[in-house]
């Protein structure tokens, strides 16, 4: 037998494996598990010179895996934006985009990550913006990607006026008078940022470092980036090159409702071709088929059922959404698709069921992200047609953009049918965790916290229990975390459990988890994570 490189001992492992759920020791060889089992004859394989780590007795499991996040956009926002994150009034962004813009001399001062929940038309607008950044164009993003707003100076920048047509699926906010206030909603948001000066390919390099580092913190070594174009693809393979990456990374390319159906199947699929490395590979295609209540461009079954009203329609039309979904189905790509009303839910689940039914069952795992609504008579259609619910529990909690904005907008019906984890799982869909980040926190112990209690994590306070029914047990959470995410990212294989044969993904925690109280949760550390059976983050002194 192939002796040990590396032999982890004295450990609580949890392997996620049910042919060998625990163990207190594993040997590594060439970046993967060779065996497990007790101290004693896991010792007995170590080579000469191999590492011998102590694990002290803490509780060791699969290295996490987050199903979507956005990597290379993110990283590259938080490193060169002013964080906005805490900012809960127009005084607090001001004051933050005073103190950002002085350290810097930047043609544009750059912001992310407001909370669209409290700050919106109401309140924001180019000039807010103006009285903290006067001399430099400033665009300020909202942490869910669907929001923006432009300074004075900005919109001159990038023509922003008065009787600007709005892109498609996108839409500039204007005043009483028709002249464009600066708010941004949907893809008018890239049409600002594409008439910008460009940003150089080193600062999304330098995004994805602080990314990933970030994510080796946290215990993740595998990543879903939700949506890439042939930019992100360049940048990837380039760090694949230099062997610089520390998560394996897969990606999904985004699909415009502009493109036809040859022409995007062609695009993603010459993309899919030329990356297909252990450490980056492209598989699936992306679909928004609406956009976030909060701005009202959520596509409802029936129409909002507050005072105002209104509806938003999908963003592909239902003969593109069956025509696209079996044509990229057909050539044996995984859809994943962004849908937060039950409308976009439902005509995601329609294009599916539409390519099942033209192109034959197989194990696709398509994915349909968020789910903030559904009408509970699409609840079963998910292990009907095996459908992933990709879901962000740190979402589903009582605080303001759900209390205040959502809830009320949706309705007392609807809004019993928020975030219905429990009832997706229950009817038998297999449900993978994420984070959205940078929308929300990438830490999986918080979110983990926020799915078993339907709270906001301990330390943010004490707030009401939302929909108690929909809790996930603590096993739930961490399937949806490792095989059920890696089986969802079509890497069960070679990750997602711990057992011979596998990549050595893994990571040491300080705490055991099972018999942890939930509200306690999201104050896990993670003490080491290993990639390949080399630490990446982090280690047991």
């Amino acid at each position: 037998m192939r002796r040990a490189e590396l032999v982890l001992l004295n450990a609580d492992i949890r392997t996620m494996d049910p042919l060998q759920p625990r163990a207190t020791a594993l040997a590594v060889a060439g970046g993967r598990i060779l065996a497990m089992g007790a101290d004693a004859e896991i010792s007995a394989l170590a080579g000469e010179g191999a590492e011998v780590i102590d694990a002290r007795g803490r509780q060791v499991l699969p290295g996490f895996h987050d199903t979507h996040l956005h990597v290379q956009d993110g990283g590259q926002h938080y490193a060169e934006s002013a964080d906005l994150s805490a900012a809960m009034s127009v005084q607090m962004v001001q004051q933050v985009l005073r103190d950002f813009a002085a350290t810097h001399q930047r043609p544009w001062v750059l912001g992310g990550f407001y909370y669209s929940g409290v700050l919106g038309e109401h309140n924001l607008d180019r000039h807010v913006l103006d009285a903290a950044v006067p001399d430099r164009p400033c665009l300020i993003m909202a942490s869910d990607g669907h929001n923006g707003c432009l300074n004075s100076k900005g919109c001159e920048a990038v023509g922003l006026v008065k009787g600007t047509p709005d892109p498609e699926n996108g839409h500039f906010v204007v005043d009483a008078n028709g002249v464009p206030t600066g708010l941004l909603h949907e893809t008018a948001t890239m049409w600002a940022e594409h008439r910008m000066p460009p940003v150089p390919d080193s600062s999304y390099e330098g995004g994805v470092l602080f990314a990933q580092a970030h994510a080796n913190r946290n215990g993740f070594t595998g990543l879903l980036d939700a949506s890439i174009g042939e930019r992100h693809a360049r940048v990837y393979k380039r760090l694949v090159e230099r062997d610089a990456l520390t998560a394996r990374i897969l990606a999904t390319v985004r699909v415009e409702a502009s493109e036809t159906t040859e022409g995007a199947l062609a695009r993603v699929s010459a993309l899919r071709a030329a990356h297909q490395s252990e450490m980056f590979r492209i598989h699936s295609a992306k679909f928004f088929l609406d956009g976030v209540i909060e701005n009202r461009t959520a596509a409802m079954i029936r129409d909002y059922s507050d005072a105002e009203g209104g509806n938003a329609d999908l963003m592909f039309s239902p003969d593109q959404i069956s025509d696209m979904f079996t044509a990229f189905d057909a050539a044996r790509f995984q859809i994943h698709v962004h849908a937060i009303g039950d409308l976009a839910v439902r005509a995601a689940l329609d294009g599916m069921a539409a390519a099942r039914r033209a192109n034959a069952p197989w194990p696709s795992w398509h994915q349909i992200a968020h789910i903030q609504c559904i009408d509970p008579t699409d609840v079963p259609r998910f292990a009907e047609l095996g459908v992933v619910a990709n879901i962000q529990p740190l979402w589903a909690r009582l605080e303001p953009s759900v209390s205040e904005v959502a809830l009320p907008m949706v309705g007392p019906e609807r809004g019993r049918w928020m975030y219905a984890f429990r009832s997706l799982v229950d009817a038998g869909a297999m449900a993978a965790l994420s984070s959205d980040w940078t929308v929300s926190t990438l830490n999986p112990f918080q979110i983990m916290e926020t799915a078993i209690t339907r709270q906001p994590p301990k330390a943010e306070g004490d707030f009401p229990v939302f929909l108690p029914e929909q809790r996930l047990t603590l096993d739930e959470c961490v399937a949806g975390y490792t095989i059920n995410a890696a089986r969802a990212g079509w890497r069960e294989a070679t990750t997602g459990s711990l057992a011979p044969g596998k990549w050595a993904d893994l990571i040491v925690i300080d705490r055991d988890l099972w018999v942890t109280d939930p509200r306690d949760i999201g104050d896990t550390e993670v003490l080491m994570t290993m990639l390949g059976g080399k630490v990446v983050h982090g280690g047991i002194g």
